[in-house]
């Protein structure tokens, strides 16, 4: 009979979540967001410049902002549709770049990124203009009425091009990951044009993507045009399956699913935003983009770092004060001054490890209930229009308060995030208080041995 142990259930999960999180496709999600952030940031910053009149509606101020920067609003606009108005192209391209730069080290392949990145603009392109199947055809769409302007199958609004929008972000991940693996393929198997050595690199690499790029086209196009006779194409088909997630997760039920798995993973020491936000950024980037347009979305932007996780998952602001300032423990008291600093800026990794709460069963109660109650805050405080929709991306370092404001553009989002910080407190208040009483119980006795010997 062996005696090696069963693995158990914990051992299990750290070791499938450890395989999904370090898998390829998901590196390259990860990566790809990570690079959009800077772009959504810039783009809602210009926006904020083109609403400030009606955050601050003092005749004064809009009497000022109309006779100086309000002149170039126009201009702002500009910028964000820039950023925002294509950031399934930024999305799509950072996705085929890391991708393909993973399998070329890993799989020690010939593959350029650069490459991958024409590669998949190039079919996404294929999967943008609107044709329908008429009379033995493919024709494509031109509709010129109010509010749906499509004109040479390209489908356009105040944004641009519509599908090249944050709605296009799904559409854009599916048509990168099957560029890549047509690309991969091709360069795996040899089916390229090898040119001689004497040939300069970057026109070796060029002729190197020719055949794969005919398969890519010919593949996409004829997908698109099998959908097309059957009354869709392929970006509508890929919006369902996306629409689907979108809806649920912009539900109160969906919402603080997410907020769980962020702070169950981490309890495993796993970085539970990083992988569960590789699912939902295309989410809240699309609802966002389409509240600036009118609609309604709680789940948008980036509500965590505004009314949930204030000072790092897991809610730790308020607590980090308390231990700081008004811990009887030492160890507690220390830690607490390191940690209040990063904690402002909603860092908490010394909190996570240093505690620890990693693994602490004392500590899992509060640190998954506090932002679930701070998330169920925020979303009933928006949901019921106490507070204005999210329309703007702040940078997730932003303190307490100022998240909210920059993220709805108001003072209500000022304040509701400052609530949602009390409420995560008063979850952790007294877990954390008997923490600190039997770490400073410890502490005496272990300092009345010491004084006997």
């Amino acid at each position: 009979m062996s005696d090696t142990a069963k693995p158990s259930f914990k051992d299990n999960m750290m070791k499938y979540l450890g395989k999904f999180s370090g898998s390829r496709f998901v590196r390259a999600i990860m990566g790809a967001g990570y690079s959009i952030i800077a772009f959504s940031i810039i783009g809602s910053m210009f926006l904020v410049l083109t609403v400030l009149p009606q955050v601050i509606t003092a005749n004064w101020f809009v009497e000022f902002y109309n006779a100086t920067i309000g002149r170039f609003s126009n201009m702002y606009t500009v910028i964000y549709n820039a950023t925002m108005g294509i950031i399934a192209i930024f999305f799509a391209g950072s996705f085929a770049y890391n991708y393909a730069d993973i399998y070329r080290k890993e799989e020690n392949l010939l593959l350029d990124p650069l490459n991958a990145v024409f590669l998949t603009l190039m079919a996404l392109f294929i999967t943008v203009p609107q044709l329908i199947w008429k009379n033995g055809a493919t024709i494509f769409v031109d509709i010129l009425k109010k509010g749906n302007v499509v004109s040479g199958g390209y489908g356009v609004s105040g944004s641009g091009l519509t599908r090249i929008g944050a709605t296009g972000i799904f559409t854009g991940l599916i048509v990168a990951w099957l560029t890549v693996q047509i690309y991969r393929y091709c360069m795996k198997h040899n089916l390229r044009i090898k040119m001689p050595a004497s040939v300069p690199a970057g026109v070796a690499n060029s002729f190197s993507a020719m055949i794969p790029g005919f398969l890519i086209a010919i593949i996409v196009g004829v997908i698109d045009a099998a959908l097309i006779i059957l009354g869709t194409d392929i970006f509508q088909v890929l919006y369902i399956p996306f629409s689907f997630i979108s809806a649920i997760a912009d539900t109160w039920w969906g919402f603080l699913i997410v907020i769980f798995f962020i702070h169950f993973l981490w309890w495993f020491g796993i970085h539970g935003a990083t992988i569960t936000s590789s699912f939902y950024q295309a989410i809240v980037l699309a609802n966002m983009a389409d509240n600036v347009k009118g609609g309604f979305h709680v789940f948008a932007g980036d509500p965590i770092n505004a009314f949930v996780t204030i000072g790092g998952s897991g809610a730790t602001l308020g607590m980090a004060i308390f231990i700081a300032f008004l811990a009887r423990s030492q160890q507690l008291k220390e830690l607490g001054k390191l940690e209040l600093v990063p904690a402002i800026f909603n860092i908490n990794e010394p909190l996570i490890f240093g505690l620890p709460i990693v693994y602490n069963v004392k500590l899992l109660i509060p640190f998954i209930c506090a932002p679930l109650a701070s998330g169920a805050v925020g979303y009933v405080a928006i949901a019921t229009h106490m507070v204005p929709k999210i329309s703007f991306q702040q940078p997730w370092p932003t303190p307490v308060g100022l998240s909210g404001m920059i993220a709805t553009a108001s003072w209500q989002g000022f304040v509701l995030s400052v609530v949602c910080a009390i409420v995560a407190f008063l979850v952790w208040f007294p877990f954390i208080k008997r923490y600190d009483t039997q770490i400073y119980k410890k502490e005496q006795a272990d300092a009345a041995k010491t004084a006997q010997n």
